[in-house]
Order: C-alpha cells, then structure tokens, then sequence
C-alpha cells in the first residue's frame, strides 16, 4: 500500500472517529431542567440555580430553567420538560406535592429532586431541604451577643417546618448566650414580597427590637434604614448592606445537587432524602464570614460562637430540628 493510500485513509479514519464521537460528547451532557414559583434572583431558589450552573460551567450538564411559574401551572411546566427529554427536572414541590407526584409516576424514567416536606416516592421521585439549623444556631447566637434592648425580630414566609426550623434554632442559638432575650416572630404569607417584610420589620423595631432575623427579602432594607443589625438567611448580602447584616447562615447546595447529577449519570438516582447533604457534615451549610463586623463583634462572643461550631463540625453538638411554628417568647 502506497504512503499516499495510508495517509487517505488514516485521514478517513480519523474523521470517522471524530464524528462518531461528538455524538457521544454531546450526549455525556445531562439534560437538566429546573423549575421555580418566585424569580431566580429569590435567595432560597438562587443557591439551587448557583450549583447547577456551577456543573455546567464544569461542562457535566445543559440547563434551563423556569421561573415565576404558577402553582396551577407547575405540574405542566413538570410535564413540558420530562417530555422534551431532560434525564433530571429539579424544583419545589411544596405546594403542589399531588401534582409533581402524579407527574413523577408518569415519567418513571426520568429523575425528579424536588424541595418537599414529604417523603421519597418510589422509584423516581427524590427529595431535599435546606437543612441548615446549625449555623442558624451560630447566627443566632450572635444575634444573642449583639442585641442591646434583648429584644429581637424574626420574619419569615410562611410557617412551614422548611422555616421554622431555621428559626427555632436562631432563637435557641440566642438564648444560649442571652437569656434574657425576648423575641416577635412575624409572617407575611409570602416567598417573596419584599416591602411587605420590610413593613413587618418597621413594626419590630417600633416595639424595640434592634436586632432582625432576615428570613425574606426586605428585613435588611428596613434595619438599614433604622440604624438596626439584621442577620441574614441563605445567603450572604452582607456586601449590599455592609453595616447592617452581621452574620449570615448559608445554603450550599453543591453536595445535593452534585451527588443526583452523578447518581442519574450511573444510572443509579434513586426515590432517596437528599436532605442531609445541606448540613455542615457535607459543606452543604455553613456560617459566613463576620467580613465588615468582624471588629465590631465582642472576641469573647466571637469566641464561643467559633467554640459551638467546632463542637458541631465534630458530632459533639447537635442543634436540634424542630419544626414547630415558633413563637413569640
């Protein structure tokens, strides 16, 4: 065979190859969708919509995302998707676990991680929550330290166990180094109604209170706008109000998103609770940097706040889940 023909033919070859495999590279990309009731922009849902672009700026998936979908509208939206051919729809099933349910048992092929206060659903319906009382607890603690009237403002969305939990660790993290601290709890019946938590705050401070708990957007407006401290949920704004959020208790939801990712890409997703993957354990949690407060936080509340922590990072403390709609004490 001459050079000539072996050169052709390798060449053939090679381009072969090359076509067969852009194929296989564009299909080791998931297909995953994600599904929203509030804006991407909304702080629980943005930690979901941060990791799965995180995984597709590793080049593992392909994204789209709904957001503002409403609740009588979501079980379609559940449908749109699973029918165009995404292998892992992620969403809230909160108000609509009947329908995203019923949906999951239509399409038993496709993987479903869905935020719910239910159970896993058999075999394909997976769920999580953002299980970060622990450094609830810390910012609470904090909160505890920095209060000077001892009366302390918490305001969240509804009283459902995805925020009262959060909240009943705040307020047991405040006690442990106050205990003299009373605290107001509000609802607005919103995920997202910024002026409406805004006014509920205005109404705390009002009262006294001169520390707040900033479950829902809003709260840290009305701190800032009162010379008052806000502690921040989910995550971390302490760049937009740098004198006003002391702390900040994170969401990371990396380790849950990355682990049904690679499970569906096994072949191994299964109807499981992803929901101890946002404890500290898994860095699914965690407390943001003091930052801007840093020096204005005492070193000895400092000190027993760093303490706690550790004591929890080792198994040695456990922040209690309780799920019961707080009070005001």
């Amino acid at each position: 065979m001459s050079m000539h023909r072996r050169t052709v033919l390798a060449a053939v070859a090679a381009t072969a190859a090359l076509a067969c495999a852009a194929p296989a590279l564009a299909q080791s990309k998931l297909k995953v969708a994600a599904i929203y009731t509030v804006p991407v922009e909304q702080q629980w849902v943005s930690r979901i919509d941060k990791a799965l672009k995180a995984a597709v700026a590793r080049g593992e998936i392909e994204y789209v995302f709904s957001e503002n979908v409403t609740n009588a509208d979501y079980e379609r939206v559940m449908r749109q998707y699973a029918e165009a051919g995404h292998g892992l729809v992620v969403g809230e099933s909160f108000a609509v676990e009947a329908a995203a349910r019923k949906v999951a048992k239509d399409y038993p092929k496709v993987a479903f991680l869905m935020g719910s206060s239910g159970k896993p659903q058999a075999p394909n319906f997976g769920v999580f929550d953002n299980y970060i009382q622990e450094p609830a607890y810390l910012t609470g603690m904090i909160a505890g330290g920095m209060t000077k009237s001892n009366k302390i403002g918490l305001v969240g969305g509804y009283p459902i166990p995805e925020v009262n939990r959060l909240m009943n660790a705040f307020i047991a993290g405040a006690k442990e180094v106050n205990p003299k601290a009373e605290f107001s709890v509000s609802f607005i019946n919103s995920w997202f109604d910024p002026p409406k938590a805004k006014e509920a705050a205005f109404a705390m401070i009002d009262k006294g209170a001169d520390v707040l708990y900033a479950e829902r957007f809003g709260v840290s407006d009305a701190a800032k706008e009162r010379g008052k401290l806000a502690i921040g949920n989910v995550i971390n704004t302490q760049d937009k109000y740098p004198d006003t959020v002391v702390a900040s208790a994170l969401w990371n939801m990396e380790p849950t998103i990355d682990l049904a990712i690679r499970n569906v890409k096994a072949g191994q997703f299964k109807a499981a609770d992803y929901g101890e993957y946002s404890m500290m354990k898994h860095k699914g949690s965690e407390l943001a940097p003091l930052g801007s407060f840093a020096a204005k936080v005492p070193a000895e509340l400092v000190a027993k706040v760093k303490a706690r922590e550790e004591a929890i990072r080792a198994g040695k403390f456990s922040v209690k889940v309780d799920d019961a709609q707080p009070k005001p004490r």
